[in-house]
């Protein structure tokens, strides 16, 4: 018995030991939201009191368009996402405005008071975006998370929405979609709150490589952005808490969007695969749909110039 007491001991010791290198070695601290917006930051951003936050937003273009394109980014990603994109945009046309935000858990904006973060706590707090902003109709555009959010704001204020752009956006039910790494993780029960306290690098780097077809595309500094925003205080505890309190959406009310319908798809997207493509196609009239080769789930990180044309094509007509 003794024996059996001894090796529990050492067993146990072990295992603490284990632990304690790898916090010594992979144990990262958040970083103070002022550092976050003094390196991510620029001329163009804004801070709105809103809801108990202050949200990071940037309004750029010409500010007599009626009819502002907004943009929302998906999960663990933030308005930078659509830096390329915006700049293309702003370049082609001297008419356009653009609007975008770090949606509450991400970005520099941070976590929401409520730790609330299911689809209806998003359409309310874009509505209150927009109110704020005094905007009362726009041209709304959303990748992954950001897709599922504008639909189910279309759905919910279909007078405010002139047309809608869904890129790789979330809306079905996940079939055999490969996922990324990051996302796994995050939804394993007990490894997940590791996250909290252990996110290595390295990690964010294996988990972009599902995101992007073309993994030459992703830098160290694309890498380091998207680590150091997670680490952006409260952050990752926002994410933890989104993924553990998902709410499965019905894609039923998909079928009442009536508003002009742009899909724009990555061939290889391995988080949402391309067949969700078609099914957005074909539950709402009259939509239209591009598909592009080689790409993956986020098309205009990857391809920019050609998600630009696609969506300039579409606004313009």
């Amino acid at each position: 018995m003794n024996k059996i007491k001894r090796n529990l001991g050492y067993s146990l010791i072990s295992i603490l030991v284990f632990l304690v290198l790898v916090f010594t070695v992979y144990g990262q601290r958040d970083i103070p939201v002022e550092k976050i917006k003094a390196k991510y930051g620029n001329a163009a951003s804004k801070y709105m009191p809103l809801m108990g936050m202050q949200v990071h937003y940037r309004d750029e273009g010409n500010p007599s368009d009626s009819t502002p394109l907004v943009l929302i980014h998906g999960t663990s990603s933030s308005l930078h996402t659509w830096d390329s994109l915006v700049s293309i945009m702003l370049a082609s046309s001297n008419n356009r405005r653009i609007i975008r935000f770090d949606l509450p858990a991400f970005g520099i904006t941070g976590p929401n008071p409520e730790n609330y973060y299911a689809g209806d706590y998003y359409v309310r707090f874009l509505d209150s975006f927009l109110n704020a902003m005094h905007i009362n109709k726009c041209a709304l555009a959303g990748n992954s998370l950001g897709g599922a959010i504008a639909w189910q704001y279309t759905v919910a204020h279909p007078n405010k929405i002139a047309k809608l752009i869904l890129l790789d956006a979330g809306g079905y039910p996940m079939k055999n979609e490969k996922g990324s790494l990051g996302f796994k993780l995050a939804s394993t029960p007990v490894i997940n709150n590791l996250l909290l306290f252990i996110t290595p690098k390295f990690l964010i780097r294996k988990s972009l490589e599902t995101v992007f077809y073309d993994n030459s595309l992703i830098s160290d500094a694309i890498v380091t952005r998207y680590h150091e925003m997670l680490l952006r205080e409260g952050n990752r505890a926002a994410t933890l808490s989104l993924f553990k309190n998902r709410i499965a959406t019905s894609s039923e009310p998909i079928k009442t969007i009536s508003q002009p319908t742009l899909i724009l798809w990555g061939e290889y997207d391995h988080l949402i695969a391309v067949d969700n493509a078609y099914l957005f196609q074909k539950d709402i009239k009259g939509s239209l749909l591009t598909v592009y080769k080689n790409i993956g789930h986020t098309p205009m990180e990857e391809a920019p110039k050609l998600v630009a044309a696609s969506m300039e094509s579409f606004l313009n007509n």
